[in-house]
């Protein structure tokens, strides 16, 4: 077997960004009422989504190459424990957190190990394939069934029918499409991101996709307005158009922090990105608390910075003195175990 891969401290700090622009979205989506100036508001009401399929990118980034250098067997079989441990985690989650992503997380991760040696132009047409498949999806199937809007309700989560079609098709991140950007990140880590040509292609090429796609969407807006929800970047419903955008932004993002993930500004973020499913959930009884308390938007907002400030020091001095984040370890030590050669 070959040795591991070094690690490349930008994924880390992407990962970390990935993070604090969850941890944003949830605070701000737990105030009661918005004080914010309207720039504000309209900045954050953009970010939604878009740091979760960051974080997804990023997970098949992850397991691609960790999967380098071992046998298909041995990394299917890995990647499929992580998948079954998340996606239990997660269904405990959100008893507490109905906005979950953990369980399609762990979803995805149990799709990606039967993908693992697929051809790279084949993982690219399964990537668009799930952009088609939810657009056809969207007139075959009711999309709102299941859903109680007024307070974002998802009653028949439970039942059998219920937790299928909020699992693949109308969930906050349904496996159709959103499994597409875990297959993105798995065909990143083909590359070599170590090379500054690669980088530059990802950040450029990054850019040209979001801004084709806001393009896009006030074009086709104008042009075919009784169809002008089918072009929205909002991320209920992920149609095409979002999904460009947000694997846009995503490649550009990753560029920008492997290019700057040698900072000294930056590397008190670093133990952020490694600790991320821990600091993931502490953050969510914050969540619940502001929503319990009717906080402001400004109260959330101010309650998001505070936390993220605090999150950055005590994953600093977790991993000083104890290495990985609790949860990671639990999951390598459930997880990761060899398997016979």
């Amino acid at each position: 077997m070959t040795p591991p891969l070094p690690r490349l401290p930008g994924l880390d700090l992407a990962r970390a960004l990935a993070l604090c622009g969850m941890v944003l979205v949830s605070f701000h989506l737990a105030s009661a009422s918005s004080d914010l100036s309207s720039w504000l508001d309209r900045l954050i009401a953009m970010l939604q989504g878009r740091p979760a399929a960051l974080f997804v990118t990023l997970a098949g980034l992850g397991i691609g190459l960790g999967s380098k250098g071992m046998r298909w067997r041995q990394a299917a079989a890995r990647t499929a424990r992580r998948g079954l441990f998340l996606f239990i985690l997660g269904l405990a989650n959100t008893l507490l957190f109905p906005a979950d992503i953990l369980h399609f997380y762990g979803a995805f991760f149990l799709i990606a190990a039967l993908c693992l040696r697929l051809p790279s132009s084949l993982l690219l047409m399964v990537v668009m394939g799930l952009a088609d498949l939810f657009v056809t999806l969207l007139f075959v199937f009711d999309y709102p069934a299941g859903w109680r809007w007024q307070d974002l309700s998802y009653p028949d989560f439970w039942q059998p029918l219920g937790f299928a079609r909020n699992l693949l098709f109308n969930g906050w991140y349904p496996v159709v499409p959103w499994l597409a950007f875990l297959l993105l990140g798995l065909w990143l880590s083909r590359f070599d991101l170590a090379s500054p040509r690669v980088r530059g292609l990802l950040l450029t090429g990054g850019v040209a996709a979001a801004v084709l796609a806001k393009a896009g969407s006030l074009l086709l807006s104008a042009l075919f307005p009784a169809w002008d929800s089918l072009f929205a970047l909002e991320p209920m419903p992920p149609l095409p158009l979002f999904l460009l955008s947000a694997a846009g932004i995503a490649c550009a993002l990753i560029a920008l922090c492997l290019l700057l993930g040698d900072s000294v500004v930056l590397r008190p973020l670093l133990p952020m990105g490694r600790q991320t499913l821990t600091l993931y959930l502490l953050h969510l009884p914050f969540v619940t608390l502001l929503t319990a308390l009717d906080a402001t938007a400004w109260q959330s907002l101010l309650a998001a910075g505070l936390w993220l400030w605090l999150a950055a020091l005590a994953a600093g001095w977790w991993q000083r003195h104890r290495g990985r984040g609790p949860l990671e370890a639990l999951m390598r030590r459930l997880c990761d175990r060899r398997m016979p050669q």
